[in-house]
């Protein structure tokens, strides 16, 4: 009998084919089904074993497992030892300590319930061998996502291109609101997609913006696509799978935690053209996705806030400490991205409407 990591290739195909591309080949599909499997098995941002899969591939990875082979029996399968890169020893001892997290999650009909639970729901499966995979999160490299569960619009993932991520308290004022809705209603009219987080506050105010102008916005969560988070935006995530792409990196079935959020913020960051934040205080969770953004080298944008304000205490923070631009307009948050003109000043602004 033909299997797929274990389980009978019948099986598999047919729950695979409903959240994979229609024209999707037996091969492609016993690749998806293997980074699906990774999905179950390890934790967001996973570098251990961003690192194994890029050495020898999800499917050959995830035999080692099946098998399993110690670390020093699995690197001793890599035919070039500069491809390691990182020290062998050390590699070792990481991969060690992977397969210990790894080993006790291990089950085939595990991974086999996730993609059939995604096909109950509607849902997708998004890998990085897909044409319409967010290429930004490439630049995440060993920590970039093996893969993504969605629902919504398929194509929407196309839009990534030209998207700019709106990020901010959750405990808004609301000056953070108001500067958040007049600016992003005038974005997402222009054709630029709203990336964000669906948490209260401003990331909840910047999908609503975006949705009321007919424009289109993604949201990241930080548990698997069946466990909306807040529960009290259900309504909002229900919109916005109408017209745009809810997209988590768990499975479904995975609640969302702390540091799920924090390493959700990554994706956010890495997806989107450019980062604008638009009200933070001084330990917001925002400066992570502030952070991420200028790791990778993406453009970020700050609103500043009154001085008086702890609700913009962090965005001061941001343009003190970091290469981040104070961004006041619509057109000055759109010249972050590439390819835009630069934001007309106010004089230019009167003459051009004379």
């Amino acid at each position: 009998m033909t299997t797929i990591c274990g389980l009978p290739s019948l099986a598999v195909e047919e729950s695979m084919r409903q959240v994979l591309p229609e024209d999707s080949e037996s091969e492609q599909i016993a690749l998806g089904f293997a980074r699906a499997a990774w999905s179950t098995l390890v934790e967001p941002g996973d570098r251990v074993a961003g690192r194994l899969i890029s050495l020898f591939g999800p499917q050959l990875a995830l035999q080692f497992l099946i098998e399993r082979l110690r670390a020093d029996e699995i690197i001793a399968q890599c035919e070039d030892p500069d491809e390691l890169e990182w020290d062998p020893a050390q590699f070792t001892e990481d991969l060690a300590e992977g397969i210990a997290r790894w080993q006790p999650r291990l089950s085939s009909g595990d991974a086999l319930n996730a993609v059939t639970h995604a096909a109950k729901l509607g849902a997708f499966l998004i890998t990085p061998e897909q044409a319409l995979w967010p290429d930004g999160l490439n630049d995440l490299g060993m920590h970039a996502p093996l893969v993504l569960w969605g629902r919504g619009k398929r194509s929407t993932l196309g839009k990534f291109e030209n998207s700019l991520a709106i990020v901010g308290a959750r405990a808004s004022t609301g000056y953070g609101e108001h500067v958040t809705m007049e600016t992003v209603s005038a974005i997402a009219e222009t054709g630029v997609a709203i990336v964000s987080g669906a948490a209260y506050g401003i990331d909840g105010m910047a999908h609503r913006s975006a949705l009321a102008v007919g424009g289109t916005t993604m949201a990241f969560l930080a548990g698997g696509v069946d466990r909306f988070y807040p529960s009290g935006h259900d309504a909002l995530l229900g919109r916005i799978i109408e017209t745009g792409l809810v997209l988590a990196e768990a499975p479904c079935g995975y609640a969302p935690t702390k540091w799920r959020f924090l390493l959700r913020n990554r994706l956010i960051a890495a997806s989107a053209q450019a980062t604008v934040v638009m009200e933070a205080g001084w330990r917001s969770g925002s400066l992570n996705t502030a952070n991420h953004a200028a790791t990778l080298g993406r453009p970020l944008g700050v609103v500043p806030g009154p001085v008086t304000s702890a609700s913009s205490a962090g965005c001061h923070r941001l343009l003190r400490e970091y290469d981040a631009v104070c961004v006041t307009t619509a057109s000055e948050m759109m010249e972050l991205l590439p390819g835009q003109p630069p934001a007309l000043s106010e004089s230019e602004l009167a003459e051009a409407t004379e």
